[in-house]
């Protein structure tokens, strides 16, 4: 079974920011289109951002776009997300999932922020 692994998640004022990593295992991370979710408290899961397997196509929520950038290093099998300019709003367990199979996502990481 796949195994995935988010960290990097933390506790940072707002304007701050955080990078997200998702160690990957157990699949072909190249030959999948990943993607970012987020579950903010006492939400839906949300979708973040998507990247396609070659790294060279991205999209976002519109209400990430321009603060946060998807990319992913196949040498590596690891996935990323770096979030910029962080808002109150953006405080959600944020998981990775290959593109399309959200309940295989992992076990998630918290990122909190504060006003």
């Amino acid at each position: 079974q796949e195994l995935l692994l988010e960290s990097g998640g933390g506790l940072v004022q707002a304007g701050g920011s955080l990078r997200l990593s998702c160690k990957v295992s157990r699949f072909v991370f190249s030959d999948y289109d990943m993607t970012w979710v987020r579950q903010p408290p006492g939400k839906e899961l949300e979708w973040v951002s998507d990247i396609d397997k070659f790294g060279t196509t991205t999209s976002y929520a519109d209400s990430v776009k321009g603060r946060f950038t998807i990319s992913r290093d196949n040498a590596k099998n690891i996935l990323y997300l770096q979030m910029n300019t962080l808002k109150p709003e953006d405080t959600a367990v944020y998981y990775c999932a290959p593109k399309g199979y959200t309940n295989h996502k992992g076990p998630g990481t918290q990122v909190t922020v504060t006003s």
